[in-house]
């Protein structure tokens, strides 16, 4: 027996020894695994999810609207006017079966009419699971094109008088456009009703 309590001994020091080795290599390569991830991290969070934007004008003013609510653009259709209609109701036009009404943002310019707007720009709202979706022509002059942006919108520049205007998109370097928000928009102009 006294041999074995001295072989115990020296065996429990070289024991504890390893698990003290394993426990600092254990804390190395959680510091290493946290060096590894902070540049992943620091990358992620500089490279914000992008964002893109169809730009387009309507009157004199520049829009935008997220891609995600974007269905497509198409070049001026036959319009349907609608009997005793609102000013900003351009119309309803049929694309593909769906009925879609035409508003025009810039109605308080007073457009000429015998210059028509080149484009429709259908956005779709989204509803909730088992509505009918709704579709909306927003009549537009000039697309410009698409933009991606990482960078939030900006909420400082964009006109508070405006309730279907969710901030502004800066694009083109120093060009700014008007982000249109599709369910302020459905209120301020009445779309329900449509």
């Amino acid at each position: 027996m006294a041999d074995r309590r001295q072989v115990e001994p020296a065996v429990q020091p070289a024991s504890q020894e390893a698990q003290s080795q394993e426990q600092q290599n254990l804390d190395q390569q959680n510091l290493d695994q946290q060096s590894l991830n902070e540049p992943v991290e620091a990358d992620l969070q500089k490279r914000l999810p992008e964002r893109q934007y169809c730009v387009f004008r309507a009157g004199r003013e520049r829009f935008c609207l997220s891609m995600l609510e974007l269905e497509e653009v198409v070049e001026w259709p036959a319009v349907t006017p609608v009997p005793l209609a609102p000013a900003f109701l351009m119309g309803i036009f049929n694309l593909r079966g769906a009925i879609v009404p035409i508003v025009d943002i810039a109605f308080s310019e007073g457009r000429r009419p015998d210059l028509l707007p080149r484009h429709v720009v259908v956005a779709v709202l989204s509803q909730e699971p088992g509505q009918d979706v709704v579709r909306l022509g927003i009549a537009a002059d000039e697309v410009i094109g698409t933009f991606a942006s990482s960078g939030p919108l900006q909420l400082e520049e964009a006109p508070s008088g405006i309730s279907h205007c969710c901030g502004m998109l800066r694009h083109e370097e120093d060009r700014l456009a008007l982000a249109l928000d599709l369910r302020g928009m459905a209120e301020a102009f009445s779309i329900g009703v449509i």
